[in-house]
């Protein structure tokens, strides 16, 4: 059944809603795959937003407002603001940029929590373009588990005990019932728990005041009544080693424990079958290398780089073949869709894969024999890749190396040359390769944004000793740009052949995000080279109104419409910055302008590479998405489907190619369009709808671990600074806001905000339109890139922010200058000269009261 037709079905029920039971009743549905494909395709419809999940098993079309012509409801997912209000992101084909985003105000949450999937009424927009709305129906709750700080209750007259979220979107602490801060041992284990043993049991703690529990909601929250629950789960003390990591498992919902029938599966697959291993191409004999970081365990892909007779050069880029132990439909396949991604924490990983594979066969390790897929690519002397083709394949590394050692090597690094004397010509065959691959990216546009990611550091004992910067050499560079190369040419070969697939898309930025950075780069004295930006003026109902009243002429507002942006621009201002005290802060502010990546079975390019056609081809072991590409690849290989391919000179320009810049003669790209028959012709080998719905929970996993990783490692910043309050700090000012501005320590790669009200030597604003905060008496200021002297004031833990005030030295006067002190009496100079000895003393730093 369409998805038209299982519309009009649900549509001609009574009031216009059906239940799953009905549904499997009415369409006449007999074994589970087709019950299993109706889910499937109900979920997917709701996503899309043509149909509304009214409650656990029914749905209903969306009714529409003012005479039909237009819909009223969004559905979507919910997210909160520590300070009430929130935003509600519309589900997939309803709206995926950031300006469809619909506004909800506080008195309008309806006792919806954060990230739960809402139905949303609109109301009229707000006068800079934002939608509003109210939150019409909780359609499903997301969060069946929270985790925070246990703390009993004051009194009596209190409803009970509570926990306060560890999560600061969710405003709302959870009641615990007097009497069942414990749970009885007897009650059945909770369908949510993800850790197993190592978990303590609640009866294990005798006082649970300041201990971290996990609590299971029992009764969702109204708009008068908060949440009740249960506690299912004691962590232990915030401060014991290894709670956070815990703590962010449960807080994001990461499904941690294997079940025993996929751990069953994995060891029944996990070993080399012969038959396969004399099928495929035989690389065995090659000086194949893998090039990792020291701490990597799954090794998913392997490099080798000749050179041809002609001056060209073959890069070779070999895949782990996960998708020949991983079937469609199985245990371990189901299990890896629902995690869609490893999680990387500091100190240890949660799998997509059980170890027999992620670690074991699946894994590229040196003098073993592994199949892969593999992608060889002939490139011209300049770098540009000619052609490809895609086998199946079986290779035995020859060397597990580290970024470290090939760096060293790159270097001339006396020892790491002997050590590796056989592979040394091969290292700097691929430095010199992926330079030229890397000098035709940046001439098609290619943005590379070299920000530098925090690394945690520990010592024997597993306690974290500091944090640094990342160091991104040409070892990693050179393994970046050989596996964007592999990623282009199968998004390429599948893209021409027509079949069903999944693309890593990166949308061209929105214009009202470009418009907001455009002014902030001018406060700086840069551009991004648009010129005049096109505006729409309109007039809101508010503004009109007021007008009337009043008498006066109504009120304009400009909202910026369609911006000719191109990657180019970006790529040109970063370059423009580089190495300027406000690199950090503009790479930054360009960075969030643009759109987030996300997966799509719709290719629509990649902006930010400035790539007309990308996919996830090179991690299969730790990407869902990546492993659905295979199973594509795989499928049409063994179907007949030649995987060679030429590439036409411009088949992988950029498809934004700024107007004027297409008169020098720059190719713009047009996707090719097969005639009847050249094509793969049959079945796909996954329908595109499936590969949408895969697409999106993808991208979700794929956030979420994300945001898990990145909260970790500002908890653990925080934790490691708690016994530094009231030291003093070298700092970069990174963002002046209006209440306060933010600093990252120059020596520890830490961040945390200065208020504005501790800035007590005079009265400070925000100037909005030169983006600094500003002294209204002496002038002083601060700005991006301003270096200055702060001082740790206090530990936000459960925020998870630092606060710093200004060394009074440390200001710069860069404004008006401080008027002169009256004439002083030769008494008072006397004075002050007998007492300067213990000022210069007490001067250094300006302690700060504790709070």
């Amino acid at each position: 059944m369409t998805d038209r037709e299982l519309l009009a079905q649900i549509a001609r029920s009574a009031g216009g809603k059906a239940g799953y039971k009905q549904l499997v009743r009415e369409l006449g549905l007999g074994g589970g795959r087709e019950r299993r494909l109706l889910l499937e395709q109900l979920a997917r419809m709701t996503a899309r937003g043509d149909l509304v999940k009214t409650d656990r098993e029914h749905w209903t079309v969306p009714k529409k407002s003012g005479g039909g012509t237009r819909d009223n409801l969004v559905a979507g997912r919910l997210d909160l603001h520590r300070d009430g209000y929130g935003f509600v992101r519309p589900n997939a084909r309803q709206g995926s940029q950031r300006e469809d985003d619909v506004f909800i105000p506080p008195d309008e949450i309806n006792g919806a929590m954060q990230g739960a999937q809402v139905l949303v009424e609109l109301a009229p927009p707000r006068a800079d373009g934002r939608r509003l709305g109210r939150i019409a129906r909780i359609l499903e709750r997301r969060n069946p588990t929270v985790v925070g700080l246990f703390h009993y209750a004051r009194s009596e007259r209190e409803m009970g005990d509570k926990v306060i979220p560890f999560d600061e979107r969710m405003t709302q602490h959870i009641v615990i019932p007097f009497g069942q801060e414990f749970s009885p041992p007897e009650q059945p284990a909770t369908p949510h728990r993800v850790l197993g043993s190592e978990a303590a049991a609640p009866s294990h703690y005798d006082d649970l005041e300041g201990i971290v529990v996990d609590v299971e909601i029992t009764s969702w929250p109204t708009p008068t009544r908060p949440p009740i629950g249960r506690i299912i789960e004691v962590l232990g003390d915030p401060d014991d080693f290894g709670v956070d990591v815990e703590m962010m498992i449960r807080k994001h919902q990461l499904p941690r424990v294997f079940p025993d029938k996929v751990l069953a599966e994995a060891r029944t697959v996990a070993f080399l079958d012969d038959v396969e291993v004399d099928r495929r191409r035989d690389f065995r004999g090659l000086p194949i290398v893998t090039i990792d970081g020291e701490t990597a365990k799954d090794f998913d892909d392997a490099v080798l780089v000749t050179e041809r007779a002609d001056g060209g050069y073959e890069l070779q880029v070999h895949i782990a073949d996960v998708a020949e132990y991983v079937g469609a439909g199985t245990d371990l396949d189901l299990e890896a869709r629902l995690r869609g991604t490893s999680v990387y924490f500091p100190d240890r990983a949660i799998p997509m894969l059980p170890q027999e594979l992620s670690t074991n066969i699946c894994s590229l390790r040196p003098n073993e024999d592994r199949l892969v897929l593999s992608c060889l690519m002939q490139l011209s002397a300049a770098g540009r890749i000619e052609s490809f083709e895609i086998v199946e394949g079986v290779i035995r590394s020859a060397e597990r190396m580290t970024y470290t050692s090939v760096h060293a090597i790159l270097e001339g690094d006396p020892e790491a040359r002997i050590r590796y004397a056989p592979l040394v010509a091969d290292f700097e065959r691929m430095r010199h390769l992926a330079g030229l691959m890397n000098k035709r990216r940046e001439e098609r546009g290619s943005i590379d944004f070299d920000l530098p990611e925090p690394v945690i550091e520990f010592d024997e004992q597993g306690q974290m000793r500091g944090v640094t910067k990342s160091e991104r050499t040409w070892a990693n560079r050179l393994i970046e740009e050989f596996m964007l190369a592999a990623n282009e040419c199968v998004a390429t070969w599948l893209e021409d052949l027509g079949v069903p697939s999944l693309y890593r898309i990166h949308e061209k930025p929105e214009p009202r995000r470009v418009a907001q950075f455009e002014e902030l780069a001018a406060s700086f004295g840069y551009s991004l080279g648009l010129g005049p930006l096109p505006v729409k003026r309109i007039q809101t109902r508010g503004d009109r109104r007021d007008a009337q009243r009043s008498g006066r002429q109504a009120r304009t507002h400009e909202v910026p419409e369609d911006i000719a942006v191109t990657p180019k621009m970006y790529q040109k201002l970063a370059a423009r910055i580089e190495g300027e005290p406000e690199e950090r802060i503009l790479s930054y502010l360009m960075l969030r302008s643009l759109s987030q990546a996300r997966y799509s079975e719709i290719n629509e390019g990649h902006f930010a590479l400035a790539a007309p056609t990308y996919t996830h081809f090179t991690s299969p072991i730790r990407r869902y998405p990546d492993l659905i590409v295979h199973r594509i690849t795989k499928s049409l290989l063994r179907d007949g489907v030649v995987g060679r391919a030429q590439v036409a000179e411009g088949r992988h320009g950029s498809p934004w190619t700024h107007p004027h810049e297409a008169l020098k003669g720059i190719v713009i790209y047009h996707a090719k369009k097969l005639k009847p028959g050249e094509g793969f012709r049959g079945e796909p080998p996954i329908p595109e709808a499936e590969l949408a719905q895969i697409a999106e929970e993808s991208s979700q996993a794929e956030r979420r671990a994300a945001e898990a990783e990145r909260e970790l490692v500002e908890w653990k910043k925080v934790r490691f600074m708690e016994n530094r309050v009231g030291e003093e700090f070298a700092a970069l000012v990174l963002n002046p806001t209006k209440y306060g501005f933010f600093v990252e320590l120059t020596d520890l790669f830490v961040e945390g905000l200065v208020p504005i009200d501790t800035l007590r030597d005079d009265r400070y604003t925000w100037r909005e339109n030169t983006h600094e905060i500003i002294g209204e008496r002496w002038g002083r200021r601060f700005r991006a890139g301003d270096r200055v002297q702060v001082i740790l004031d206090r530990i936000l833990a459960q925020e998870r922010r630092l606060q710093f005030s200004v060394v009074e030295e440390g200001i710069a006067l860069t404004g008006k200058k401080q008027p002169k002190s009256p004439p002083k009496s030769k008494a008072n100079k006397r004075n002050e000269n007998s007492a300067s000895g213990s000022k210069k003393k007490n001067r250094q730093i300006r302690k700060p009261k504790r709070r």
